[in-house]
């Protein structure tokens, strides 16, 4: 098969100015990606959303979270679009060979009905000084104020610092001004700011010294309860909590209290941890306190937030029930994924369990429900090395900020007793999605060809109801019955756009020799689609 021209990605780590209607693209020159009528946000109504691009241009777009393609659908003029749903539209300017860089936009679509109750849950903010960061929380902030304008309360849920017990306590006064400067510049004089101690955090001196009182309002221990618009909040310290026999007892004791009171056993009560728990988000990776998940068993009401981990929140796995709701809240400085895979970097395959993706929840709580959506602050895909050096400061503007890290959650307390409750449970180990991903292009593998000539294998992205998490890509030379790929590849899902398709370097692939390639598409839970096969000539 004859090897077709392998089509560089244009880099969108800067987000593009909206095209001026009346412009037109100079023939060599990409043009300027296409702006939107209405910005990403929270809506309680239905978006009717237009295309803002130069004269001559075409604007194709997806609903996926893909990376627009010359085949993907075309904007009609005058014919805009309705987000009815929540949606990543992303789009792309075309004009003759040129394309401009994508962006993407994060619609949230609600109802009419307000919640008691709004909060922003972060974790793992790692700040250490303000030339790094300064611009990137203006950036998060800008982001937060377009979806909750005036957030009732913002948990920090620990590692605010990067202190590895080399006295970077101080730190934590950098982390203050920034925060406290973002909340006067967007307006938000009336959200609370909560903290819970991380294991970077120093110490609790530090954390009291480095913050007004009341974002820290422990009596010694670093645990304390906080109430948000009639919301119980309890900030528990996951550094000592096994042991702390005192901070057990409060806590059970208060939750007893809470839902022993009237109308307490359908009112849910939010937690928030730095580390996770045994036995419930990801499958327990870099869990601990298991007597913490021993406590919260007889307590259904309960709505754990932890951090620590820094796994990304794309993932479903991210919630679990069992006796209680546990939910990962991911990172702000960079993201992990589960170890053991690869990814297509500018160098080919690499190792990678990071990325520098930042993301946050967004979490309303209703009288009957608590809705919690996962949302980008960052994604734009970089390598988390880039020169060989480690690096999450990638800085703004970000073409991906606002947009959708997967479909939202709803807790509901459905029953008249605590085991009702829990039998009413959605997100749990025997309701996990069976559904396995699926090719849906005719020709789902491409032999494609480098700029240094180089053999590549092309996969177009598969589709899933829920994520494809990674493809088992194997490619075996038939001449010489060596096996030339052998790897699991991520599919770039913590990044927005998603790439439409991966290009896998067949490693010293020779001129005149036979491949044969086998892959298959495998989501968070295993599931696995049938194998897809091609064979062509190096």
């Amino acid at each position: 098969m004859r090897l077709t021209p392998l089509v560089i990605a244009v880099s969108c780590a800067a987000l593009a100015a909206p095209a001026a209607a009346h412009a037109q693209p100079h023939p060599s020159a990409p043009p300027a990606a296409p702006g939107v009528s209405v910005p990403g946000g929270r809506y309680d109504h239905t978006v009717k959303l237009d295309f803002r691009a130069e004269r001559g241009t075409t604007v194709r777009y997806t609903l996926d979270g893909t990376a627009p393609t010359r085949t993907s659908r075309a904007y009609s003029p005058g014919r805009p679009l309705r987000i009815s749903q929540d949606t990543n539209v992303t789009a792309v300017a075309f004009h003759g060979r040129q394309a401009s860089v994508p962006v993407a936009y994060g619609y949230l679509i609600k109802t009419k009905e307000k919640p008691l109750a709004r909060f922003v849950v972060m974790s793992d903010v790692h700040v250490g000084d303000h030339e790094h960061n300064d611009k990137k929380y203006e950036s998060f902030f800008d982001t937060i104020g377009s979806i909750f304008p005036d957030p009732d309360a913002i948990l920090s849920n620990g590692d605010m610092i990067n202190d590895n017990g080399d006295g970077k306590g101080p730190d934590h006064r950098i982390v203050s001004d920034i925060f406290q400067s973002n909340l006067k510049r967007k307006g938000m004089t009336g959200t609370q700011l909560l903290i819970s101690n991380g294991n970077h955090d120093a110490s609790l001196a530090a954390i009291r010294s480095g913050y007004p009182r009341a974002w820290f309002p422990d009596s010694g221990g670093g645990y304390y309860e906080s109430e948000v618009k009639g919301v119980h909040l309890f900030t528990v310290n996951t550094e000592t909590y096994n042991s702390d026999a005192t901070q057990r007892a409060w806590l059970k004791s208060r939750l007893a209290a809470l839902t022993a009171a009237p109308g307490g056993v359908g009112r849910p009560v939010l937690v928030q941890g730095h580390r996770p728990t045994t036995g419930t988000t990801m499958d327990g990776q870099q869990a601990s306190n298991p007597k913490l998940a021993e406590d919260l068993s007889a307590f259904p009401q309960a709505i754990l937030f932890s951090g620590h981990s820094h796994l990304n929140i794309n993932d479903e796995r991210s919630i679990h029930q069992r006796d209680f709701t546990s939910v990962n809240d991911g990172s702000m400085s960079y993201v992990e994924i589960d170890h053991g895979y690869q990814m297509v970097t500018g160098n080919g395959l690499a190792d990678r369990f990071e990325t520098p993706t930042a993301q946050a929840l967004f979490v309303e709580v209703y009288k009957d429900r608590t809705e919690i959506d996962r949302i980008n602050m960052a994604a734009d895909k970089h390598d988390i090395y880039t020169g060989g050096q480690w690096s999450a400061s990638w800085q703004p503007p970000y073409a991906s900020a606002g947009t959708l890290s997967g479909p939202g959650w709803t807790v509901r307390l459905k029953g008249s007793t605590n085991q009702q409750i829990k039998d009413n449970f959605r997100y749990t180990d025997a309701e996990r999605n069976t559904v396995a991903p699926k090719f849906t292009d005719r020709r789902p593998l491409t032999p494609v060809r480098g700029a240094d000539g180089a053999t590549a294998l092309r996969i177009t992205q598969a589709t899933d109801d829920q994520m494809v998490h990674h493809y088992e890509v194997g490619v075996t030379d038939t001449t010489t019955g060596a096996q030339a790929v052998s790897a699991k590849v991520l599919s770039d899902f913590t990044f927005m756009p998603r790439p439409a398709f991966l290009d896998i370097p067949v490693k010293d692939a020779v001129a005149g020799h036979r491949y044969q390639a086998r892959v298959v598409a495998v989501d968070a839970y295993g599931n696995a689609s049938p194998a897809v096969s091609l064979a062509f000539t190096g």
